[in-house]
This record gives C-alpha cells, sequence and structure tokens, in this order.
C-alpha cells in the first residue's frame, strides 16, 4: 500500500518540525508500506470488484488491522481514550503514542463520512484542550474507495470541508489527513474478507 497525498490541515507551533514527529511519521508511512495483500506478496492489490452491492468488493476492517498490528508492535497503544480535559462522551482512538507529556492519536478509517468528520473534530478537539499534539486520520482515495465496503469514508468526500479546520486558531497542534492507494486490482487474488480479523495481513 503507498501513501499518495499527505494533507496539513493545522501546522501550528514548532511540533512539526521535532524530531518527535519525524519518528511518528516515519511509524505511519512505514505501516502504511508494510500492509500488503495477499499476505507476503510485497504488493497491496485489490481484488478487481466494485464493492457498491452487498457481499461485493474487499472488506475495510481487516486492512485497518494489519496496519494497527504494526503500530503496536512500534509502541502505540490501541483503543485509549484521549485522557486529559476533554468532554465525557467522547470515544476511544484508534492508536495513540505519547509524545512527554502529551500525545499524538491516529485514525484509520472503516467507517462512512460521518465518521471521518468525528474523528477530525475529535483530534481537533483533544488539540484545543490541550490534550494531544496532533493527529492524523488515513483514509483511501476516490480510485481505491470504489473497490471497499459501500460508503466508506473517502478522500474526496472529506476535502471540501478542509478549510472549516484549517479556520482553527490554536498555538500548537498539527493535524494531516493521508490518503492512502492500493499498487493494483487483480480477479488473480483473493478478496479482502469483510470481517474483523486482520492479522493475516501482516
Amino acid at each position: 500500500m503507498k501513501a499518495v497525498r499527505i494533507e496539513r490541515l493545522i501546522d501550528d507551533g514548532v511540533f512539526s518540525r521535532s524530531r518527535e514527529w519525524a519518528l511518528i511519521e516515519s511509524h505511519i508511512t512505514s505501516a502504511i508500506a508494510a500492509t500488503q495483500w495477499p499476505p507476503g506478496s510485497g504488493r497491496f492489490v485489490l481484488y478487481d470488484e466494485r464493492g457498491k452491492e452487498r457481499g461485493r468488493g474487499n472488506g475495510v476492517k481487516p486492512i485497518k488491522q494489519s496496519f494497527m498490528n504494526y503500530l503496536e508492535s512500534l509502541g502505540w497503544e490501541r483503543e485509549k481514550r484521549i485522557e486529559g480535559a476533554l468532554p465525557k462522551g467522547i470515544g476511544k482512538v484508534d492508536a495513540r503514542y505519547a509524545v512527554r507529556d502529551k500525545w499524538f492519536c491516529l485514525e484509520w478509517e472503516t467507517g462512512n463520512i460521518s465518521s471521518s468528520h468525528r474523528a477530525l473534530n475529535k483530534m481537533s478537539l483533544g488539540m484545543l484542550c490541550g490534550a494531544l499534539v496532533g493527529g492524523a486520520l488515513i483514509l483511501p482515495t476516490r480510485s481505491m474507495y470504489k473497490y471497499l465496503t459501500d460508503r466508506v469514508g473517502n478522500f474526496a468526500e472529506i476535502e471540501p470541508y478542509f478549510p472549516l479546520w484549517r479556520s482553527l486558531n490554536l498555538r500548537t497542534g498539527l493535524l494531516v489527513v493521508i490518503a492512502v492507494e492500493h499498487d493494483a486490482v487483480s480477479r488473480d487474488v483473493p478478496r479482502i474478507p469483510k470481517g474483523t480479523d486482520g492479522r493475516a495481513l501482516r
């Protein structure tokens, strides 16, 4: 799998020029590159079938699971709440990484476009409250999206709303959106199952 676009919505303060961010960015890009299908193939090839109809296309949760397994091996914590002065009801993040007394968090989109909005809002609120130094949302390009579970959030669909997050006035913080894409499509590879067990993807 490859990252084809990294969009910085918020880049205030010095964090984006720090060693901590350089390390976190390397973790993320390495985890993306390590996500393969079929397992051990050295590439990420989707089964060539549109995901519009029920039971068609490729699943998304196993892809996320593979990516998160890799991050966990690098010291990231999974499915944790953002500790700090956040309002009650703010849910867990997919992964977080300690940066001194704060956190950098990451969300990998497996839901619809509303879920993408919630993820970016959650991370923005975390920075406003001083609990986060930054956050990243990873989601597929429009080209990749059409081969996945129907209506999953994608880069093209969230992009028109970028000015909203860019308008936030923060003293410090980094909020990035990363678009990922497959290497190829083929009918000679198995369909990625629409399940939650992604361990075989690593």
